[in-house]
């Protein structure tokens, strides 16, 4: 009676209180491992590729503790970066709120997972096998009842918390806070055309998931890190993998690459090169414009005329590095009332317009992008603003 009793409280493990928390910390790290590496990375983004041994550990995982189907979540994911911050963005906190996202993030994927149209257009790709048809999708619940059996056998009674905390942790992490707070809040590192935001510079508790905007701008790279101080472990695991031939790296972001100082002459690998790290390109960009707008509140800081100036000017360098999903109307007509009223910041922005206009053209040609280039580094060498000229001899270094 007495080992029945022992086996109801603590099951075959007989752990403590906090080996099971410990425990538990683990499992939901695998989980979390399983969403960024297979989901994500591999199958979603086709950085990577994984051993079949290694692909399909990861798809029964998430079948056991998620209940997810990959070719759910590929197809959602996949949509929302086709449709980001747009109509028809599975959950996007610009359109449907951080709170609703943050808290409800599960809800919009399982009502977006009932979309026909998405998983036909945007699933290709994903594991279509017997285990796939006859298993996982045919029955998408029989995972977390066989895991909540497998917890309550190891830890007794405490496996209902255990599998209560799995069962809560995607939804929470990966649904919530990357898809809510990782659109909202957090530092940019490139000027990517939405609001996506890094976290944390130290990716650990989320993957590495906690550096969305460096993904958001290098989407199809394997690896989510880009600054010296910002560190990834979906990333460390990968090249784990890789050494002993259970990963092969497909994609990575590509790394600035600058010709020699004396480089002048503006080639098509000059045009590629500036295509290329476009996103890097504009942050530096909204740097030099906030710079210059500080520059301009220092001037008219002793003049008491300037007053509404100086309130505009502040609006500048609050702002001017946001994305502009990220800024409400109010926000957007301040910044323009700012540059209409500031003939130094009218002309930084014509200039960051038309240098803008060399990559999202769709109809030019080659030659002619790279002439076009070409008349917009000497314009902006020419303009009289240091800063401008600084950058301009900057951008004519870049390459392929």
């Amino acid at each position: 009676m007495e080992s029945i009793l022992n086996f109801v409280a603590g099951g075959l493990l007989q752990l403590s209180w906090w080996q099971i928390i410990l425990v538990t910390l683990v499992l939901t790290h695998i989980t979390i491992a399983a969403v960024t590496i297979y989901l994500h990375r591999s199958q979603a983004h086709r950085g990577l590729d994984l051993h079949p041994i290694v692909s399909h550990f990861f798809r029964m995982w998430l079948w056991l503790t998620t209940g997810m189907l990959t070719r759910e979540w590929v197809a959602i994911h996949r949509k929302h970066h086709a449709k980001c911050e747009r109509e028809g963005d599975p959950h996007s906190p610009i359109m449907f709120g951080l709170e609703k996202v943050l808290w409800q993030g599960a809800e919009l994927y399982r009502e977006e997972a009932l979309n026909e149209e998405t998983l036909k257009r945007f699933s290709h790709g994903t594991p279509d096998d017997w285990m796939e048809r006859k298993v996982y999708s045919a029955h998408p619940s029989l995972g977390i009842f066989i895991m909540m059996a497998i917890d309550l056998s190891l830890f007794g009674a405490f496996g209902l918390c255990v599998w209560a905390v799995q069962m809560a942790w995607i939804p929470f992490w990966a649904a919530g806070v990357v898809n809510g707070l990782g659109h909202y809040v957090g530092y940019r590192n490139f000027s990517s055309p939405d609001s996506s935001t890094n976290l944390f510079p130290i990716g650990i508790l989320i993957g590495g998931e906690e550096l969305h905007n460096n993904h958001h701008a290098y989407g199809t790279s394997a690896k989510f890190s880009s600054k010296w101080y910002e560190f990834d472990i979906g990333w460390m695991y990968i090249r784990m993998m890789q050494a002993v031939g259970l990963a092969k790296v497909k994609k990575v972001a590509p790394k600035l690459k600058l010709a020699p100082q004396s480089a002048q002459d503006v080639t098509e690998s000059t045009l590629q090169g500036i295509i290329t790290h476009r996103y890097e390109i504009m942050t530096r960009y909204a740097d030099l414009l906030k710079k210059a707008a500080l520059q301009e509140i220092a001037r008219l800081r002793s003049d008491p005329s300037a007053s509404q100036e100086l309130v505009q000017l502040n609006h500048v360098t609050e702002h001017v590095t946001l994305s502009e999903q990220a800024l409400s109307v109010e926000e957007k007509s301040q910044l323009e009332q700012a540059f209409a009223q500031n003939k130094a910041l009218a002309q930084l922005v014509a200039m960051r317009d038309e240098l803008s206009r060399v990559w999202s053209s769709s109809t030019a040609s080659t030659e002619q992008l790279v002439q076009d280039l070409q008349a917009w580094l000497q314009n902006a060498q020419q303009s009289g603003v240091q800063s401008l000229e600084q950058f301009a001899l900057r951008l004519r270094r870049y390459a392929a």
